[in-house]
C-alpha cells in the first residue's frame, strides 16, 4: 500500500508541480491558494454570520463549527505524523519561496475549503458545482506550489467533506443551539 501511495504522489506531484507549470498558473495558484487558508475561511464565515439573514447565519455557524472540528483534527494529525513538506524532500521541485513551519499531512487549506464547500452545497444546492470546483482548484494549488503531496490533499478532501457531513447530519442540534444562543430563530 505504501508503494502505491508513493507512486500516486510521485505521478501527480510531477504532473501538477512540474508539467503544468507556466507563468500564468504561477500567479493564479499563488493567489487562489489563500482562499483555503484559516484567515479567509474564518472571515468568510464571520461575514456571513454578521451580514446574512437567519438562514445564512445558521449556515455560517455550521461552517464555523465544522472548521473548528476539522482544523483540530488536521493539527493533531500533523503533529502525530510529522510528515515533512515536499519541498524539503524532493529536489528540483518548484517551490515559489514558500517556507512553512508546520508539517504536511493533511492539507489544512484543502480541509477548510472542502469543509466550506460541503456546507454550502448541503444548504444551498445551487452552489454545489461552483464551490466544489473552487475547493478542488485550492487543493491543486497546494500541490502546484510544492507545499503538499497529493495524498495530503486527498486526506484534506476526506476530512473536510467528512467533518461537514458529520456536523450537518449528526451535530446540527449543536449548530441550532448556538444559533438560538445568539438570537437566531
Amino acid at each position: 500500500m505504501k508503494k502505491r501511495l508513493k507512486a500516486f504522489d510521485d505521478l501527480f506531484i510531477d504532473l501538477i508541480n512540474g508539467k503544468m507549470k507556466n507563468k500564468y498558473l504561477d500567479i493564479f495558484m499563488y493567489k487562489v491558494t489563500d482562499l483555503g487558508g484559516a484567515i479567509f475561511s474564518s472571515l468568510f464565515s464571520l461575514v456571513l454570520l454578521v451580514f446574512g439573514n437567519n438562514k445564512v447565519r445558521l449556515i455560517a455557524i455550521e461552517a464555523l463549527v465544522i472548521l473548528f472540528i476539522s482544523q483540530i483534527i488536521v493539527q493533531a494529525l500533523k503533529k502525530m505524523l510529522s510528515r515533512e513538506r515536499p519541498y524539503v524532500i524532493i529536489e528540483k521541485l518548484n517551490t515559489f519561496g514558500i517556507n512553512l513551519s508546520d508539517y504536511s499531512f493533511p492539507s489544512g487549506h484543502t480541509t477548510a475549503s472542502f469543509s466550506i464547500a460541503t456546507t454550502l452545497a448541503l444548504n444551498i444546492p445551487g452552489l454545489t458545482y461552483f464551490v466544489f470546483i473552487l475547493a478542488t482548484i485550492i487543493g491543486i494549488s497546494r500541490i502546484y506550489l510544492g507545499v503538499h503531496y497529493p495524498t495530503d490533499v486527498a486526506a484534506g478532501i476526506i476530512l473536510g467533506v467528512g467533518s461537514a457531513l458529520v456536523v450537518h447530519f449528526y451535530l446540527i442540534h449543536v449548530v441550532e443551539y448556538l444559533g438560538a444562543f445568539i438570537g437566531i430563530k
